[in-house]
């Protein structure tokens, strides 16, 4: 290249420059830099080739059990441990079979003293004409409260794996919210409109009396969940959260079991140590009676009308 001359201060200025392009001179110091552009390497398509064929040995060799001896062996006792096991198992099954008491025996587990306690004195110590609902809510509460809390972890780990952040639901909400719920199906809205009144008032029927009739806290918690279902595949999620939302979920979920928890600790420490259980059982056969037995279903049952709403919204949008 030419060494160039600098510039004087008129040739710098863009008059200059417009008049030699309109009589069609050519810029001498346009064209004449020297410019390094940095190319990238391109690698020949015979050594991608040899790579490809590199990695598909190493994962044929990987893959390869017919002819991998550890494979091999692994497979060889994990069958016979298997097989062990399970002969085991039976085993164990058969010999505690064989130790149980014969049939029609006055000491066998359903004539003893524990059924005769239930049905003899279920009413007089719980209130509940529902003998049913009398075991499980008070002889067995502690069981009925760790089968609850058995349903809100397993909501929390459901929510630890499905829950969206809330941004990006929204997000994909806006690009396509038709994928979520149906829109404008007059017949399923027209049903709902009908039916879901009646399945939540009857769900509450079926709670507030478990302890007079059949039903309690799981039976009516399933019905109202599932009226909660119905009813957000009918008029969508953005109605449901004007009544339902993620603030209103945590709150009655959490209240309810510690509520469950407070009323369950203290009439385990009373019952344990021999102190009056100050918690009125009532008048037997009407609503407000039974003791313990009415606040925890409705906790039980808003725990499982929860869970219910809570599996259907995660996994059709991945939030509530």
């Amino acid at each position: 290249m030419s060494k160039l001359k600098p510039r004087n201060e008129y040739e710098k200025t863009n008059a200059f420059r417009f008049f030699q392009w309109l009589s069609g001179v050519k810029d001498p110091y346009i064209d004449n830099v020297e410019m390094h552009v940095q190319t990238e390497k391109v690698v020949p398509e015979a050594t991608i080739i040899e790579r490809m064929n590199e990695a598909q040995m190493c994962r044929d060799k990987v893959y390869d059990t017919e002819h991998n001896k550890l494979v091999q062996l692994f497979h060889k006792v994990y069958i016979n441990m298997a097989v062990l096991f399970c002969i085991a198992l039976v085993g164990l099954l058969l010999l505690t079979v064989s130790y149980l008491p014969p049939t029609g025996n006055p000491a066998n587990p359903a004539n003893n003293t524990v059924a005769e306690r239930y049905i003899e004195d279920g009413l007089a110590e719980t209130g509940a004409l529902n003998i049913v609902s009398g075991m499980i809510l008070t002889y067995r509460a502690f069981d009925t409260f760790g089968e609850t809390n058995v349903l809100f972890i397993a909501t929390c780990c459901v929510m630890i794996l499905l829950m969206i952040d809330d941004e990006l639901l929204k997000k994909q909400e806006v690009k396509n919210d038709r994928r979520f719920e149906p829109k404008n199906d007059i017949i399923l809205q027209g049903i709902a409109f009908i039916l879901c009144p009646i399945i939540f008032i009857f769900g509450i029927y079926i709670i507030l009396n478990g302890h007079l009739s059949p039903g309690g806290g799981f039976s009516g918690g399933a019905i109202m969940g599932a009226g909660l279902i119905l009813y957000v595949c009918s008029f969508g999620f953005k109605k449901t959260q004007q009544f339902f939302n993620e603030h209103v979920y945590k709150v009655a979920k959490i209240t309810a079991l510690c509520m469950y928890g407070l009323i369950g600790t203290y009439f385990y420490m009373t019952g344990a140590n021999g102190i009056e259980n100050h918690i009125p059982l009532g008048i037997a056969g009407h609503i407000l009676s039974s003791g313990i037995i009415l606040p925890i279903n409705i906790c039980v049952g808003l725990e499982v009308a929860c869970t219910m709403y809570a599996f259907y919204a995660l996994f059709r949008r991945g939030g509530l």
